[in-house]
C-alpha cells in the first residue's frame, strides 16, 4: 500500500502540474506561440507525471487508485487538449 504521504506529495505534483500546464496553454493562445519551450516543458511534465501515477497505482490501494484514475484523467485531458491546440 502506497502511504499517505506519498499520495499526498504525488497529488500535490499532479495538481502543480495541471496548473503549469493549463497556464502555458492561456499563454501560448495569447503569445501566438512565441513561448514554445515553456509550452514543451508543460508537455513532458505532463507525462512524466502521468508516468508517476501508474508506477504509484501499482503500490495503491482501491481508494488511492480511485483517486489515482481521477487525476489522470486530468493529465490526460489537459495533454490532449494542449496537443490538439498544437504549438
Amino acid at each position: 500500500m502506497a502511504t499517505r504521504e506519498s499520495m499526498e506529495s504525488l497529488i500535490q505534483k499532479c495538481e502543480d502540474t495541471l496548473r503549469f500546464a493549463q497556464n502555458q496553454y492561456k499563454e501560448s493562445s495569447l503569445q501566438q506561440h512565441y513561448n514554445n519551450d515553456d509550452y514543451t516543458a508543460a508537455l513532458q511534465q505532463l507525462e512524466e507525471t502521468y508516468q508517476d501515477i501508474c508506477t504509484m497505482a501499482h503500490s495503491a490501494n482501491a481508494q488511492q487508485r480511485e483517486q489515482l484514475h481521477r487525476m489522470r484523467l486530468q493529465l490526460q485531458q489537459q495533454q490532449n487538449t494542449m496537443i490538439l491546440q498544437g504549438y
